[in-house]
């Protein structure tokens, strides 16, 4: 008979290979600004988002935070270096201004999770308290984040045109959030619960404006859909790039 932890670890495992996919998800925008030298307009946003994020949710991990999360570590851990490897190819092409940028951003990031981690360690000397304050941060910040596909999903409407919303992509996203949702059911964990259960429904409204407005697409819109997205969320989300 399968023990709760067992069952949970299967689920959680299946959650780290769908997220690895999801983070591996803007090669294809790195590999275009290698060849061509040049960041031209993408942005490093959603990137220095990515990282908070993910850092966040290592740390949320923990076990002085919270005990036997072992595969959001993982995952985030493994989603937090390839967005360094991100941001890294960005800064080498970008120019000045952008170089600033991004530095910038990174010293703050740093200094706010240090003043996180601090105070958390300080402060707050049980697990239940710990995983209680980096759980509402990680919510936080995954709320924020989980509101960028807004503005794809008006584009959807207003165009009657699914070009900029690949299916695929949004499949993933969608089960990927419904996967670790069921990760947090299993050993009730409301933190992870609802940073991803709004990508799931994220997700499958994405799935159902598809189906609502694919008939309505040009084919040779249909055919050429964007391929550089960027995860705005660990553990779920992703977006196509501003």
């Amino acid at each position: 008979m399968v023990t709760t932890s067992t069952a949970r670890n299967i689920v959680g495992i299946i959650g780290n290979v769908i997220s690895f996919f999801l983070f591996a998800s803007p090669i294809p925008t790195f590999v275009k600004i290698y060849k061509k030298r040049s960041v031209e307009e993408f942005k490093p946003d959603p990137y220095l988002a990515t990282i908070m994020n993910c850092s966040l949710w290592v740390f949320y991990g923990l076990p002085f935070v919270t005990p036997d999360s072992i595969l959001v570590v993982t995952i985030n851990c493994t989603g937090l270096a390839m967005e360094i490897a991100y941001i890294t190819v960005f800064f080498v092409f970008a120019k000045k201004k952008g170089r600033l940028k991004v530095t910038l951003w990174i010293i703050i990031e740093l200094i706010f999770l240090g003043i996180v981690a601090a105070c958390t360690i300080l402060f707050f000397h049980t697990h239940t308290k710990r995983s209680r304050i980096v759980g509402i941060l990680c919510v936080i910040f995954g709320a924020l984040m989980y509101a960028s596909p807004l503005t794809i999903m008006q584009k959807v409407i207003k165009t009657k045109s699914v070009k900029y919303m690949p299916f695929y992509l949004s499949l993933a996203n969608f089960l990927n959030g419904v996967v670790w949702v069921t990760y947090a059911l299993i050993r009730f964990d409301l933190y992870i619960l609802i940073g991803n259960g709004l990508g799931a429904i994220s997700g499958a409204i994405q799935l159902i404006l598809y189906a609502c407005y694919y008939s309505s697409t040009p084919k040779d819109e249909e055919n050429e859909k964007p391929t550089e997205v960027q995860l705005s969320g660990c553990n779920g989300r992703a977006r196509p790039l501003a």
